[in-house]
């Protein structure tokens, strides 16, 4: 998002996934205290160094799943998008191994 816009507001968050802003202020509120975001001077989100490598590991998931699931599976890409969106949060670390090692 913040590629898209420059900066992230907790309202440009809520709008992206159609969520409450007060949902989000949790959210952020425990991605704080967690080292994985913090506000600068403008009240706008950032993420921390080990918020974006977090970020940058979940990305690359989620990529890897969905190109998985439309290659492989045949699954169509609306779905594997939704469908890798709730699986890099679950995936375990050898089933990814397996699906890279498909690909190397």
């Amino acid at each position: 998002m913040q590629h898209r816009l420059g900066v992230v507001r907790c309202i440009d968050v809520a709008s992206e996934l159609g969520v409450s802003k007060p949902s989000v202020s949790i959210a952020v509120k425990k991605l704080r205290s967690e080292g994985l975001a913090d506000m600068d001077e403008s009240r706008n989100l950032v993420l921390t160094p080990l918020g974006l490598a977090h970020a940058s590991a979940v990305w690359e998931r989620h990529v890897l799943l969905q190109t998985f699931l439309t290659d492989v599976l045949q699954i169509d890409e609306e779905t594997a998008h939704s469908d890798s969106c709730r699986l890099e949060h679950v995936v375990s670390a050898e089933m990814l191994h397996k699906i890279k090692e498909l690909y190397a």
